[in-house]
């Protein structure tokens, strides 16, 4: 049976937000989040890259040692085969590839002014996909940039050498957010059915539709008979305007009105993590969570009109469609207001080890917690915040792997 699963952008489109940004370690956390959260896969960075290159080795000795799975880890790469070469020699172990090239006719004009034209595209999409399973790769995605406004007939005929190629998915890219929920129902539907393939919905919110084109366009895959990925990103962070919510997506699978009796939200997720999530991720990219966001903002679950407080007070389903306790908020949360003890690049033993003591933390002798104390001062240059409980308890657990992720060596 058809079925959806999440596959989260947020540490490749979401860090390509303008004016933002994430260090190395935060996108690690990112990752230990979504693999707590229950998420299919996390494509996490960018394997061609040379700043990337220590990150992304490091999360994949994490999934091999089980700190990282199930979680399935894809990198994304142009659709052209030095990019894939470059993939494969600086992130070796990489088992996951999407690869993406432009497929609308106005990008082929405006972009590659006459380099490539629907054929040179589609060749050079089947020669990279090649070259990826012939270097390792376990599963290759192929991502139609510009799906949206690419004519029917070619957006067919691209995914289906993709999937002669061995693609397992083809991505349709509404890469300006201009679809709508009824137009990507009927073009993601036609194109499951013609090319009999799992699609992948990367809807963009330039029209503030970004959620609904994401549950629309997998509904029109599930219809066709095939899964549908949808890819989200936490707090709907990304370019522009953004990209899908992960915790809006995911509550529309599970209580909007067409929705709810068809079991679609898949059955891994875990809908309490999202409070500390999301709270985690404001914090990292420097970005507060609006009032008004779904789930997690601070109006989400408040009333203050006396005819809602009243129906709510009555019972909470008059005006809450869902439980705050389903999202893991409600509990209360301690704030210190005395003397306060953190650590950062000037600290201490002696304050480092009362940090570390009140996480419950305990090393095997000194020198162990000064090897730890270094790795924490040189974690705080790094994120040039400070650290937060969960960064603390990640570089006192995985101190090889932390040193791996902070450490950046230009070619």
């Amino acid at each position: 049976m058809a079925r959806v699963y999440i596959l989260d952008v947020t540490n490749r489109d979401g860090v390509q937000t303008a004016r933002i940004g994430l260090a190395k370690l935060e996108k690690t956390i990112i990752n230990m989040y979504l693999n707590e959260m229950g998420v299919f896969q996390s494509e996490f960075g960018f394997p061609f890259t040379h700043h990337e290159t220590n990150y992304l080795n490091a999360n994949i000795e994490l999934s091999e040692i089980g700190a990282l799975s199930p979680m399935r880890l894809e990198g994304w790469a142009r659709a052209i085969k030095r990019d894939v070469d470059l993939s494969f020699k600086l992130v070796p172990k990489i088992k996951h590839l999407n690869l993406s090239i432009s497929t609308s006719r106005i990008m082929l004009e405006g972009k590659f002014f006459g380099k490539l034209d629907e054929e040179g595209v589609i060749k050079s999409m089947a020669e990279a996909t090649d070259v990826a399973y012939k270097l390792g790769a376990e599963t290759v995605g192929v991502n139609a940039e510009d799906a949206s406004r690419t004519e029917m007939e070619y957006l067919i005929k691209f995914a289906k050498a993709a999937k002669e190629h061995g693609a397992k998915r083809i991505r349709y890219c509404d890469t300006l957010g201009a679809d709508d929920p009824i137009t990507i129902y009927g073009r993601v539907k036609e194109l499951a059915q013609k090319t009999c393939m799992a699609v992948e919905l990367h809807c963009h919110n330039d029209l503030g539709m970004a959620v609904a084109c994401s549950v629309a366009g997998a509904i029109g895959a599930i219809d066709a008979g095939q899964d549908a990925y949808i890819n989200t990103t936490i707090n709907g962070v990304g370019e522009r305007a953004g990209n899908a919510d992960m915790l809006s997506v995911l509550l529309a699978l599970k209580y909007s009105s067409g929705l709810r009796d068809r079991n679609l939200l898949p059955p891994e997720i875990k809908l309490n993590k999202a409070w500390p999530f999301a709270k985690y991720a404001s914090y990292a990219f420097r970005i507060p969570i609006a009032v008004n966001q779904v789930g997690v903002g601070d109006n989400a679950f408040a009333h203050e009109s006396g005819i809602h407080a009243d129906g709510a007070l009555k019972n909470r389903r008059n005006y809450e469609l869902y439980d705050y306790e389903e999202l893991g908020r409600g509990e209360p949360e301690l704030v210190e207001t005395g003397r306060m003890i953190t650590v950062g690049e000037y600290s201490g033993i002696k304050g480092f080890r009362n940090v570390y003591g009140n996480l419950e933390v305990e090393f095997k002798d000194d020198a162990e917690a000064a090897r730890i104390l270094e790795l924490v001062r040189y974690a705080n240059v790094h994120t040039q915040k400070p650290l937060t409980r969960e960064e603390l308890i990640f570089v006192g657990k995985y101190p090889e792997q932390a040193r791996k992720i902070m450490t950046v060596t230009p070619p």
